[in-house]
């Protein structure tokens, strides 16, 4: 019997220390030299991603659907010592992926690290959103990512080695009110990202999801907000610029590299979101009545009805204000402007 017991125990000490020789293995991963492909690489989380990676050595690839912003982004980017290759790309369109990573392949022969961070986002309650928005959604969330995935896999796959970093949402684990096409395509870009972390970690390649919650980035600005959209870009811009709610974008960017770093399965960033995570995955039908009561309390249809309106076309006397000043300060910082 007392045999057996020292098996067990001696097993399971060997297990851990398998286990924090691969987690300190991993962790030596450095990004200097590295090719790194950030979608929506110009603007918000992305953006400043890119500025960790371009401070620790690593070869960055941007792409923005807008050539102003990605042009403005390239030149901060290399003022910081980074090699930078900018494209205007819409990651909704096979053809335009293609060519961006033929071009990409081209340059510099390969692509190390794919971080699939672009995203569009329409607020609004679900009598405001049409069909398109849901396409739009997951365009942008699930088709665009896929296109990209598809695209590097091949070459990592046979190199052996590379990492892809997805960066889900909340949304994407607890559906929110006056969200739901984002919610949907979230759901879905989580749901794929697992999938292909089992999948591909037989070529080694390092699948890492991340789920955000909020964030101060700046993004409400570029935002498209319906029905009431005054009244929906002030509850969202408050929500993102509340401290105790929403992190910074420099705090998450770290958290994000750093898990890109030690090829992570998942992560989830900040407490808030952390805390919504694991309540509804024990409590799946108390989340849902108490979000039911929450939407009893946002803005009802009405206004300017299935119309969208930008963040910056809807501003009211609640945002800008000294209550949203440290999201219209990231929205400085970040390009968003």
């Amino acid at each position: 019997m007392r045999k057996s017991s020292d098996l067990v125990v001696s097993s399971l000490a060997l297990a851990s220390g398998a286990l924090l020789l691969d987690a300190w293995w991993r962790s030596r991963y450095s990004f200097r030299g590295q090719v790194v492909l950030i979608t929506g690489g110009s603007r918000g989380l992305g953006l400043v991603i890119a500025r960790q990676l371009a401070r620790e050595g690593a070869r960055l690839v941007i792409c923005s659907r807008t050539t102003e912003q990605v042009r403005r982004a390239q030149e901060e980017l290399c003022s910081l010592g980074a090699e930078v290759i900018a494209f205007t790309c819409d990651i909704t369109d096979r053809t335009d992926v293609g060519g961006l990573i033929d071009q990409v392949l081209h340059e510099w022969g390969h692509i190390d690290v794919l971080i699939n961070d672009a995203g569009v986002i329409r607020v609004g309650p679900v009598e405001t959103m049409d069909l398109d928005d849901y396409r739009a959604a997951l365009d942008t969330h699930f088709w665009g990512p896929l296109y990209l995935i598809n695209a590097v896999y091949p070459g990592m796959k046979a190199r052996g080695r590379g990492r892809i970093v997805n960066i889900t949402s909340i949304g994407g684990r607890v559906s929110v009110p006056h969200l739901l096409p984002y919610n949907a395509s979230k759901f879905a870009l989580v749901g794929l990202s697992e999938g292909l972390r089992a999948e591909f970690a037989k070529d080694g390649i390092l699948v890492t999801t991340v789920v955000p919650g909020l964030m101060r980035t700046g993004s409400p600005r570029n935002a498209e907000f319906k029905g009431r959209h005054r009244a929906e870009h002030a509850w969202f811009t408050l929500g993102d610029a509340t401290r105790l709610l929403s992190m910074s974008a420099q705090r998450a960017a770290s958290q994000i590299v750093e898990a890109c770093r030690r090829g992570d399965a998942a992560i989830t960033l900040s407490l808030p979101a952390r805390m919504a995570e694991l309540l509804h995955a024990i409590f799946p039908g108390w989340t849902a009545d108490f979000l039911a009561i929450v939407n009893r309390v946002l803005p009802g249809p009405g206004g300017i009805g299935h119309g969208a309106a930008r963040g910056e076309d809807s501003e009211s006397w609640v945002a800008p204000s000294v209550l949203t000043a440290l999201n219209d300060r990231a929205a400085a910082r970040n390009n968003e402007l």
